[in-house]
């Protein structure tokens, strides 16, 4: 039985071994539509943003829309006056910032 145990383990540890890192990449993308910034984030494997920070701040460092990504991974906000950028902070290494010149349809 011990024998067992020990060569299922190793088994395991091979096909762990075996298996190549896949590295997720964040992405974020903001554009106006109907009159609000609409964010939509997620992952490079497919997955999605859920409850994931996207907070919008001034070039203050002031963060003027707190927010998460909803189920549908969105992000919904009226667009802040001055200059500002969106900030989707999945954690270290996966960070993207759109500056508000980046929007699609937001005219500078």
């Amino acid at each position: 039985m011990r024998r067992r145990i020990l060569a299922l383990a190793a088994g395991l540890a091979a096909a762990c071994l075996a298996s190549p890192a896949r590295a997720h990449y964040p992405y974020c993308t903001c554009a106006m539509e109907n009159g609000q910034i609409v964010c939509r984030g997620g992952f490079s494997d497919g997955t999605g943003a859920e409850g994931v920070t996207l907070d919008v701040i001034s070039y203050d460092e002031e963060i003027l829309v707190p927010g998460k990504f909803g189920p549908d991974s969105t992000v919904h906000f009226e667009r802040p006056a001055g200059e500002f950028y969106v900030l989707f902070d999945a954690g270290p290494g996966h960070v993207v910032e759109v500056d508000w010149r980046d929007i699609d349809g937001l005219a500078p």
